[in-house]
């Protein structure tokens, strides 16, 4: 799933329109799908479409269908109800801190205000020195989800997607509790592509084995497999729905494997193995 620009009336606010990624036959616009759907990929999941979606793509007419490789691609949605994020989750980011891997996720917030999608600039906040960039496995919620057990969080899941999340670190360095604000920039938060079915992006392996890398400028920094992670995605489903209730498409970031410093005119990107790669470049100050 995914959302594509179909053109613009102004080249910063392009027209995006809600999609899927058929690993056979390419790519389709969801109203040519769903006659009559008007909605964005956000409402495909809160009304329970997703299995008609499914349906429709496996039995649609080959000329609704044009190659994934020829289109732009958005951020999936633009307005996700809730943004979890986890910090301190890989052991060896955890010590690069000189931190202690929590008892339990250390979570937290962000605003939709900090969506952008690939391809869109990232920008680095006046207030901040030291903004760092963080390649991270997001969890996309398909269905209502609230105290539920790990072994059967995975099922309550629609796919996954690749994060991009960013920090105003030196801002956060300063006091842990300015987390929020450090985290809460404009930009701050990249998802896409596409949000890929968990069996799709695992394949033959297990969701343990996907390599998730931090990228800045064509060099891998920080990578790390999800087995290495303290709190697999799994069990940060099933503990924060028994925190809250999570709704379709709400999003949990699982942590990073390693942040990376960005300035102005770097490239920034998220590799997850099993899943298409995503791309921001990095501006000087902006946001609004």
């Amino acid at each position: 799933m995914c959302s594509i620009h179909e053109g613009s009336s102004s080249p910063d606010h392009p027209v995006e329109a809600p999609a899927v990624v058929h690993p056979r036959r390419g790519t389709a616009l969801v109203r040519d799908l769903l006659p009559g759907f008007t909605g964005d990929l956000l409402a495909v999941l809160t009304n329970g479409l997703l299995g008609d979606l499914e349906d429709a793509a496996e039995k649609a007419d080959d000329a609704v269908f044009t190659n994934p490789g020829s289109v732009t691609y958005g951020a999936p949605y633009r307005h996700p109800r809730l943004i979890w994020g986890i910090g301190l989750n890989y052991l060896e980011h955890a010590s690069d801190l000189a931190e202690v891997v929590p008892d339990e996720p250390a979570s937290f917030i962000k605003g939709d205000h900090t969506v952008i999608g690939p391809g869109e600039a990232i920008p680095v906040p006046e207030q901040s020195i030291r903004t760092t960039t963080e390649a991270e496995v997001g969890v996309v919620i398909g269905r209502y989800c609230r105290n539920v057990e790990p072994e059967d969080a995975l099922s309550y899941a629609a796919g996954l997607v690749p994060v991009l999340d960013q920090t105003a670190e030196d801002i956060l360095e300063r006091n842990p509790r300015f987390l929020t604000r450090a985290k809460n920039f404009p930009g701050f938060f990249s998802f896409g592509p596409q949000i890929v079915p968990l069996a799709e992006a695992v394949g033959e392996g297990t969701l343990g084995d996907l390599v998730v890398s931090t990228v800045v400028n064509g060099e891998q920094r920080r990578t790390n497999t999800v087995s290495h992670m303290r709190y697999d995605p799994a069990f940060l489903i099933s503990f924060h729905s028994k925190v809250m209730p999570l709704f379709p498409g709400d999003i949990i970031s699982t942590g990073t494997p390693g942040a990376v410093h960005i300035r102005a005119g770097d490239t920034a990107q998220c590799r997850i193995s099993g899943i298409p790669g995503l791309i921001n470049p990095v501006t000087g100050f902006g946001g609004s």
